[in-house]
């Protein structure tokens, strides 16, 4: 009897990147190599999948900045009055 053919461990994805600034230049980044045409059809997909969490986790970054500033300003919403 022979064995199963060995499967190809899944290629680990990496991590979200650890900021917004880091995020968004590695999804321009893939922006670029989708929109030259270039890519194996094999990494197309692939980067795709990559550029769909990036963008995930940007919006959810925004988001979060965007509601601490409205708590913020709803504090700060006393008008000014010069002593």
């Amino acid at each position: 009897m022979t064995p199963p053919p060995a499967r190809k461990a899944p290629a680990e994805t990496p991590p979200v990147a650890p900021s917004y600034e880091a995020a968004l230049q590695e999804l321009e980044q893939l922006v670029a190599q989708l929109d030259a045409g270039q890519l194996p059809l094999d990494q197309l997909l692939s980067r795709y999948q990559r550029g769909a969490e990036l963008l995930a986790f940007c919006r959810d970054r925004l988001q979060a900045v965007e509601q601490q500033i409205q708590v913020f300003e709803a504090g700060q919403s006393k008008p000014w009055e010069a002593e």
